[in-house]
């Protein structure tokens, strides 16, 4: 018989929060009306594995990418605040960086909206619906307020890979792949 850990316990803390992940699975943003074509679980771990591909030195980005949606999940239905209720749970365990990340990911796309003229093209049918609840396309007073912080480009690179992250059938690591990552950010953030 296994001790029971302490609640502050940071494996137990990483328990819950992948746990919350994998509730996501047969879970698809705005099921019924336009939802994209992967549920939750997949599109997480779609774009934490964009990201390894596009900057494998990068864990807490990484991680950034497979936890940036679990706000639907926390507070379902709320598109304009899913990224700050999933920042905010993250926040404790991993760090301000990958909070950070994981709140611009809906302001970044905001961002591209407003600074890049293709951007809007790439963007699935359930993006363009929950634009206008997060707020629109950026003006140019929240542009510069974006470039501000100083993790505002690495937010852009999570949102191209959210953006890329909605394939079908896609093969990438699982969850099992993922949970020593998880940890070794927790434990960088911890000092452990």
């Amino acid at each position: 018989m296994t001790a029971a850990r302490p609640i502050d316990d940071p494996s137990a803390k990483i328990d819950r929060l992948i746990a919350v992940l994998i509730a996501s699975v047969d879970d698809h943003d705005s099921p019924g009306v336009d939802g994209e074509a992967v549920d939750q679980l997949a599109h997480g771990l779609q774009c934490a594995y964009e990201l390894t591909v596009t900057h494998p030195e990068d864990e807490e980005l990484q991680v950034a990418g497979l936890l940036h949606d679990i706000g639907h999940q926390l507070v379902p239905g709320d598109d304009a605040a899913h990224g700050l209720v999933a920042a905010d749970a993250v926040r404790p365990l991993l760090g301000e960086r990958v909070a950070t990340l994981i709140a611009h990911h809906v302001p970044a796309k905001r961002y591209l909206v407003a600074t890049d003229p293709t951007y809007a093209s790439i963007l699935s049918p359930t993006s363009i619906r929950t634009l206008a609840n997060q707020g629109g396309t950026m003006d140019a007073t929240e542009i510069a307020e974006f470039e501000r912080d100083p993790f505002w480009e690495a937010g852009i690179v999570l949102r191209r890979a959210d953006d890329a992250a909605k394939v079908p059938g896609r093969e990438v690591p699982g969850v099992d792949y993922w949970r020593p990552v998880v940890e070794r950010v927790a434990a960088r953030h911890l000092g452990g």
